[in-house]
């Protein structure tokens, strides 16, 4: 090689270098917006809503790639300080189970309040891993110079490595975010493809979406302990449209026919511990079931661009949530 000679960089590794790519778990107590969080940073549902504690149950990971950043997120359920059964202490485990893989922690607690469940999350924050201190739900405060001695005493609770006060509803605050967690991720080639947007299937998804349904409309009638159960998923394409007659476009040339839409024929079983329970999702008439039917299938339509036919049924499964065995059959980790 001549000294006006470089050595030339393979393909793949030119493709890859300065590339930043990280795992960032996302905890806290219950109803902190965690999940609210996750999809803002991801900039799509991935991860159900709802003021029902426990929405959360799996272990979700979200990813976003911007510039030469992979954040791959892992939302958390939240941490469960209340109840010892098998589905609480099982949502437990995969909490610290998300703990120990990650590069970056983010803590997130509501700005200005700090209890005894959140300082039990903290108190489970690795030692030997950088974690910023999300202060979400900052448009619930309406004099931001309260928060100063609020800050002042988090800094004293744990090293964290940022403070990062926002609210997961404002865009230009979760811009705000990527730019303060990217230096903290290390180099190395993305997990994903750059336009993955997270790992788990549309099965999944689709199960989660129901129960997000069901609890929002159930409201506080309905205990926690309810599951979803997908019993079918079957795929086809849509059916030949009706030959109609060859219509003219714009300057005479045919019209471009429109894409047929595939189907997706859906069959999800709704799991509670009790008969009444029962009667509260169907509701009067079966209006309810269909209800949360309807806005599932909706949902599912936008999500997958398909058209769905979705059946909903309901089954007791008495003492599910406190079954090991049950917990595993219905997919929990």
């Amino acid at each position: 090689m001549t000294e006006d000679q470089t050595p030339s960089i393979p393909p793949s590794e030119a493709d890859t270098a300065g590339q930043r790519c990280g795992l960032i778990a996302i905890v806290g107590r219950p109803n902190v917006g965690k999940s609210t969080l996750l999809n803002a940073l991801v900039g799509q549902k991935v991860s159900i809503t709802s003021k029902k504690a426990q929405t959360t149950r799996h272990r979700i990971t979200g990813v976003r790639t911007r510039e030469q950043t992979q954040f791959v997120f892992v939302d958390t359920p939240g941490f469960q300080t209340q109840h010892g059964n098998a589905l609480n202490r099982n949502l437990n485990r995969t909490v610290t189970g998300a703990l120990a893989d990650v590069d970056l922690v983010l803590l997130v607690v509501e700005a200005g309040r700090f209890g005894l469940d959140d300082a039990k999350v903290l108190s489970l924050l690795p030692k030997d891993k950088p974690a910023v201190l999300v202060a979400n739900k900052l448009d619930a405060i309406h004099r931001r110079a309260d928060l100063l001695p609020w800050l002042k005493d988090m800094q004293e609770r744990h090293p964290f490595a940022e403070f990062v006060p926002l609210s997961a509803k404002k865009q230009a605050d979760v811009d705000r975010l990527f730019s303060i967690l990217a230096p903290h991720l290390p180099e190395q080639s993305w997990f994903f493809e750059e336009d993955a947007l997270t790992d788990r299937s549309e099965r999944f998804l689709a199960s989660e979406l129901i129960r997000e349904k069901l609890f929002r409309l159930t409201g506080d009638e309905l205990p926690y302990s309810c599951t979803v159960v997908i019993e079918k998923w079957d795929e086809e394409a849509a059916p030949e449209p009706a030959p109609v007659p060859a219509k003219k476009g714009k300057g005479g040339l045919p019209a471009i026919p429109k894409a047929r839409v595939p189907l997706r024929r859906i069959a999800a079983t709704i799991i509670v511990e009790r008969d009444a329970h029962k009667g509260m999702v169907i509701g009067e008439g079966g209006e309810r079931l269909k209800r949360i039917g309807s806005e599932a299938r909706q949902e599912l339509e936008r999500l997958t661009e398909s058209k769905v036919f979705l059946e909903l049924f309901v089954k007791v499964r008495s003492g599910w949530a406190d079954s090991e065995e049950h917990l595993r059959s219905y997919g929990y980790e």
